[in-house]
């Protein structure tokens, strides 16, 4: 029941309507009594007097505790700093001191590098630099870690991620990532979904990884509430014990009037993803926005109304009234309010601008674009977006799968930060697998991202766009432990982390390391100058001239040569610098004499300033040939469809002068073999080999060789049982050996006997230790009623270390595609995930037992066009893991001799020329091919 109004000064605040704060009188004790007396009196006559009696509503204190706190931003009390333990502290854990470091700290724009000390304690960094003595005393039992002036950063912070709640390994209906239930939907919460029992946590670790901020998925305009979560186990084994400065309402973090809000999260989402979920035009989408936040603005004027009333004490004015709320709603109003970082996937310069006049419509800010592969075309737009310009989480590389994506560009962070604005490198993962975050600051740098800004842009800024910059993303006294000690700089390739601390909890237990990384890897690297092309890329809106100049007829005089790498496997290399004089696709001449022969005379010179010519690399496991954007049939070849009697050839679906083939071109991969495109036929078709720098398929060269080899898929995934899919080729295999060669048959069979006699290899994707267990049996099935041998290759092999012995035994190669393994599905889940977790990859243990691999491209959930550019930072990587177990010469193999080897293609003899090192230094830049096939010597 309301009570009666009495006395109702003691309610209001002190600051409200700009009243005086409340000040109790100071009487005299019989001043009281007598007062006492009167109000008693003044109580009688009210309650005998026939007037309205006013009433407070039953939760007044709690509306008016809720009107308090309507204007107060988020962030932490002003004293958060002088904690002494941390909130998520782990009891028991000792004190660690790490010495001798080069501690990258995050501070003055991520400029400052200080040589010295990091003491953990309580869940906190204690000190950074010099220690003093007095701190290390007041602390027992530490335990010492010598860096060896080994880089120490803070953990890795993630803006965009998927894991817990996009399952890994994926098993049907396991994800929780999108709801399909409406398009507007803010009351949703990714912490309702997140799956404790994700590979990804440990994985991510393994990466640097510290901190995730998790997001629903893209389905929706407003896909619901997203959480930031630290990646380390807890012992309570729950989601919420996983959460980091959760707000209000959850995890026992409600907090008084007194006590300012913690920072919230949503996602939001325009453009292709929910147009296509939900069968709409963006119009669509930007007209639910607008009555979406139509209706969160009239919740909001109905609670400032309610509270100017309240706070003023008109309480006459609220009678039978609560204060105004609607749960479902209530996040969104916050928004309204500033209290939600606002996360929005956005690619194109429409759906950019679209939501910039949605914020300034209905006044609220952005925290960052998301994907915003368009986001450096248009900077002038961020800047015009409500309060602040929103920072743009953008990929590396991972681009031109659909046309939101398609003018994506490498240069696109350098362009940003140029501009003023904000740079995040995210993952999205697993899109990108989160392990890799580094990984994406170390492509942009490459691309000219500053050290500072690259490195701030997966640490610090994300930290910053997420709220969370007042604990993490920094090395500073009373911020959270998380932190993480390298092998070498961050930015050099393969960088590995040999601890990571969250909360001050070591998380690795015996590390496995690289022992013997050159000292040169613990600068910064160096990297080519890509002004020309940065600008070029904003000249012509996202899409510049990728076409090689083709020498034809003339000579090219590359001087400054310091190494020269045969397809043989032959090194010549030299302290001096060489010339290699090149003519219609040939070296005609090495030495430091031949600048003087007739051959030098009228020709091209390039200077490739200590560079290097090396074997092109060669690429498969992509629709790359087949597909311009990988997701739009219309540019497309298409999927294979019933087979019948005939087998497609590849080399009929041809696709010449596609965007990934000219940027893999001028990143050293000069040949593409592509099999047809098929998921969910046995036996796909024909490959075909061909070259990524013609322009047409009648060019010279151009198609190097028309068919390759005989390609199938055994999966667990299929639409039939795995022994159907065996028996199935097993008896196309053995019906066309028992088939006279000289009676006329099918198109199938006559390829299926191509492969028993020997003359074409069989490729087969399997991904299993069981399934290609399998396939061994079947070949040795086959070669015992044949009695002759024929060629089998597995292609993708995620779980072939398991079987390396009996692979090398039978002679059957593997080629790895993605060569960093992650668990995306039940077939791919033993893996073997190298440094820091395991000594091998499963690339090296294959190679240690004998067999003979090749590896493709790494990419998003599995290889990918995009990935093919990004061939020779994945060849450096395996070099630099296998701690000098690989030469040079065999790495480049791996993507290159091998790859042709295994799938029965001719060799093709092209060479690569780079400028400032060799193909497998991260600072060299690809200038030139010298192409055998098409006769020609291409300047890029």
């Amino acid at each position: 029941m309301d009570s009666t109004v009495k006395n109702t000064s003691g309610l209001f605040p002190s600051d409200v309507r700009g009243r005086a704060p409340y000040q109790r009188p100071r009487f005299a004790f019989p001043t009281l009594i007598l007062l006492g007396l009167l109000l008693h009196s003044y109580q009688y006559l009210l309650v005998s007097a026939p007037q309205e009696i006013h009433s407070l509503p039953r939760h007044a204190d709690l509306s008016i505790a809720k009107c308090k706190l309507l204007h107060v931003k988020p962030g932490p009390l002003p004293s958060f700093h002088d904690r002494a333990v941390s909130d998520r502290h782990v009891p028991g854990t000792k004190p660690v001191w790490v010495r001798n470091a080069t501690l990258w700290t995050g501070n003055v724009n991520g400029t400052e590098v200080v040589s010295g000390d990091l003491l953990l304690a309580d869940g906190l960094i204690k000190a950074v630099g010099i220690i003093p003595d007095a701190l290390l005393r007041a602390y027992t039992d530490v335990e010492t870690f010598d860096a060896r002036a080994a880089w120490v950063t803070p953990g890795l912070v993630d803006l965009h991620s998927h894991m817990g709640v996009g399952a890994s390994p994926k098993l049907q209906g396991a994800g929780d990532t999108n709801s399909h239930a409406a398009p507007m939907q803010p009351w949703l919460r990714s912490i309702d979904g997140l799956n404790t029992h994700d590979e990804s946590y440990k994985l991510g670790i393994a990466g640097g990884l510290t901190t995730a901020l998790i997001l629903p998925g893209s389905a929706n305009g407003i896909g619901g509430q997203a959480f930031v979560i630290k990646l380390r186990e807890t012992e309570e084994r729950s989601p919420s014990a996983m959460l980091l400065e959760p707000p209000v309402g959850l995890n026992g973090s409600d907090v008084g009037a007194d006590v300012p809000p913690r920072w919230r999260q949503m996602k939001y989402a325009c453009g292709e993803n929910p147009s296509r979920v939900y069968s709409q035009t963006r119009m669509d989408t930007f007209w639910q926005f607008r009555e979406a936040y139509d209706k969160a603005r009239q919740i909001k004027e109905a609670q400032d109304d309610y509270c100017e009333a309240a706070l003023a004490g008109h309480w006459d004015l609220l009678q039978g009234k609560a204060f105004p709320e609607e749960l479902q709603w209530e996040a969104l109003v916050d928004v309204l309010r500033g209290k939600v970082k606002v996360q929005t996937h956005c690619y194109e310069a429409v759906d950019l601008d679209d939501f910039v006049r949605l914020s300034n419509e209905f006044k609220f800010p952005i925290a960052a674009f998301h994907h915003a592969h368009e986001s450096y075309l248009v900077p002038d737009v961020l800047k015009r977006a409500y309060e602040h310009p929103p920072a743009s989480a953008i990929f590396a590389a991972f681009s031109r799968y659909k046309r939101e994506a398609y003018r994506h560009s490498e240069f696109a962070a350098r362009i940003l930060n140029d501009a003023g604005l904000k740079v995040v490198l995210k993952s999205d993962h697993s899109g990108v697998v989160s392990r890799y975050l580094l990984h994406e600051a170390q492509q942009v740098h490459y691309f000219g991202l500053p050290e500072n800004v690259a490195l701030a842009s997966v640490i610090s800024t994300p930290a910053e766009v997420m709220g969370m910059d007042h604990r993490i993303g920094f090395l500073r006294p009373a911020y959270d432990a998380d932190v993480v000690i390298w092998d070498s700089h961050p930015l050099q390739l393969g960088a590995t982390p040999t601890q990571v601390f969250v909360d001050g909890v070591a998380q690795l237990d015996h590390p496995a390391v690289a022992a013997h990384k050159d000292k040169t890897l613990q600068i910064t690297p160096a990297v080519p100058d890509w002004t020309d092309e940065a600008a070029n890329t904003v000249e012509h809106e996202g899409l510049p001239p990728l076409a090689p100049e083709s020498i034809k007829n003339q000579a090219v005089v590359f001087t400054g040569v310091r190494e020269i790498i045969t397809y043989n496997g032959t090194t010549v290399a030299s302290a001096a610098d060489l010339t290699v004089i090149a003519r219609d696709g040939a070296i005609i001449c090495v030495g430091v004499h031949c600048a003087a022969t007739p051959d030098a005379v009228g020709a091209r010179i390039v200077d490739l300033g200590g560079g290097s010519l090396s074997p092109g690399f060669v690429t498969f496991g992509t629709p790359l040939g087949l597909a311009e954007i990988s997701s739009d049939p219309s540019t497309a070849d298409g999927p294979v469809g019933d087979l019948g009697a005939v087998v497609p050839r590849a080399v009929d679906g041809l696709l010449f002068g596609t965007r990934d083939a000219l940027l893999a071109y001028r990143h050293g991969v000069t040949r593409g073999i592509v099999a047809p495109q098929s998921s969910d036929k046995l036996v796909s078709g024909l490959s075909v080999a061909f070259s990524l720098g013609a322009s047409n398929k009648v060019e010279d060269g151009a198609v190097a060789q028309r068919i390759v080899a005989l390609h199938a898929e055994v999966t667990l995934k299929a639409k039939e049982s795995v022994s159907t899919q065996v028996a199935r080729l097993r008896a196309l295999l053995l019906d066309a050996w028992r088939l006279d060669t000289g009676k006329q048959v099918s198109e199938l069979i006559e390829a299926a006997q191509r492969v028993v006699r020997g003359e074409i290899p069989l490729v087969v994707k399997a991904h299993s230790a069981d399934v290609i267990a399998t396939l061994l049996d079947l070949k040795k099935d086959v070669e015992a009623e044949t009695g002759r041998a024929f060629s089998l290759t597995i292609a993708g092999g995620t779980e072939a270390h398991l079987i390396a012995p009996e692979l090398a035994a039978s002679g059957v190669g593997v080629l790895v595609l993605s060569p960093r393994s992650f668990p995306y599905d039940w077939e791919r889940k033993r893996i073997l995930p190298g440094p820091p977790l395991t000594k091998d990859t499963n690339v090296l243990a294959l190679v240690e037992a004998g067999v003979t691999v090749g590896i493709g491209p790494h990419g998003s959930s599995g290889p990918s066009s995009w990935g093919v550019r990004n061939t020779r930072f994945d060849v450096i990587w395996l070099l630099l893991e296998s701690d000098g177990r690989l030469s040079k010469e065999h790495a480049l193999a791996l993507a290159s001799t091998n790859v042709e080897k295994l799938l029965g293609a001719k060799l093709s003899g092209d060479l690569v020329a780079t400028r400032g090192g060799g193909l497998l230094d991260f600072g060299s830049k690809v200038v030139g091919v010298v192409s055998a096939e098409r006769g020609v010597i291409d300047l890029l």
